[in-house]
């Protein structure tokens, strides 16, 4: 028998994503994999049933039936309690985790005994780039995240010379320049905005200013391992809200994405930033998820404060479901070609950076340290 490769439905409402496309579907297929795609799988990503058949899958018409059959299941989101019950005990789940904000889905996947790996925790080393998912998927909400704001913003991104006089270009204000907000200051620099960008890992103003921004830069930096920003200390926040507070109150549009993994948003915009900015300015918060970098935003919702429109919009990558999946598809094969096989069988070489960095549960254990001090705390 080969190894089974099973793609459920995504459940969560206006998840329209697939974790793989029939591309990625017929490459497994090819290596010998049996896929099993649950019917209506890709819809949403506009990826007939008949695809997946033509590329070698088996459809499956619910997902009880696909989950008895699978050894590997691969998802978007994290299982709904319904689908963590069906999946069988020494199965294996690859999946968007997001461990500190599901630590009872956690315990119950731990007491099933699936091996769970979360894709969003695969280190950011150069072997594992292409399996990067919070990369790819920060790309598309980047690049939308401006598009909205524009649509939003009662003025013209670009310099327009016209009959009636000549129209100023917006002025846009980036807050993170990692992989979103290197996005958000191409396609701003593409509509023809001015656009300024902040971030306090140094090591970003080269990339900001290549793509046309100008860089922001206060005396400090709080780049950590991995690339990632830290969080920042009493003095270090002052110091930084000083420097913002003068761009953000020129500013038309501010698009923010600054996140730090496993934690809540920092908080890079207060109330009495927004009371200081121009009426008709526009903040697009593309860290409302987790928690937001604005004081006022309430996330998937439209906010008015003192004339300055608030959206915190809430999975952008899902408003972009083609390439979206498209990207995570690839990041998905790219992972399952780090598993090792025995006899038909998926095997774990824990001395691989990549698993040992990315598993969360195995064998009734939670292995990864990050989060089996997060349940302690909560069960404190």
């Amino acid at each position: 028998m080969s190894i089974t490769v099973a793609v459920p439905r995504e459940r969560k409402e206006g998840e329209l994503r697939v974790a793989l496309v029939p591309e990625t579907a017929a490459k497994l297929a090819k290596q010998g994999f049996r896929v099993l795609v649950e019917a209506g799988a890709g819809t949403g990503a506009c990826y007939a049933d008949q695809a997946y058949e033509e590329a070698g899958a088996v459809l499956i018409p619910d997902a009880r039936a696909l989950y008895e059959q699978a050894d590997l299941v691969c998802k978007v989101q994290p299982p709904s309690p319904d689908e963590a019950g069906m999946l069988k005990p020494g199965s294996v789940l690859a999946t968007i985790l997001q461990s500190h904000r599901h630590p009872e889905l956690v315990t119950r996947l731990r007491d099933r005994k699936v091996t769970v790996f979360a894709m969003e925790l695969i280190p950011r080393i150069t072997r594992a780039q292409s399996m990067d998912v919070l990369s790819s998927q920060a790309t598309v909400a980047g690049y939308k995240g401006v598009l909205i704001a524009a649509e939003l913003c009662p003025r013209f991104f670009p310099m327009l010379t016209t009959a009636a006089g000549t129209i100023r270009p917006a002025r846009v204000l980036i807050l993170g320049a990692g992989v979103a907000g290197l996005q958000a200051i191409a396609t701003a620099r593409r509509l023809g905005a001015i656009v300024e960008a902040y971030d306090v890992r140094h090591a970003t103003r080269e990339q900001v200013e290549s793509l046309g921004a100008k860089f922001l830069q206060v005396e400090l930096d709080a780049e950590s391992e991995g690339g990632y920003a830290r969080e920042l200390t009493d003095e270090e926040k002052q110091r930084e809200q000083a420097l913002l507070w003068r761009s953000v109150d020129e500013a038309d549009v501010v698009v923010t994405t600054a996140q730090i993994p496993g934690r809540e948003a920092p908080r890079l915009i207060t109330t009495a930033m927004v009371e200081g900015m121009k009426e008709g300015a526009v903040i697009v918060d593309l860290a409302a998820e987790s928690g937001g970098n604005c004081e006022l935003t309430v996330p998937g919702e439209h906010v008015v404060h003192n004339g300055v429109k608030i959206y915190g919009p809430l999975n952008l990558p899902s408003t972009l479901a083609v390439h979206a999946s498209d990207m995570y598809s690839r990041n998905v094969y790219n992972f399952i070609g780090v598993l090792g096989q025995e006899e038909d069988t998926l095997a774990f070489n824990w001395e691989d950076e990549i698993l040992a960095g990315s598993v969360v549960t195995h064998e009734g254990e939670i292995k990864n340290q990050g989060v089996r001090e997060l349940l302690e705390r909560g069960q404190s």
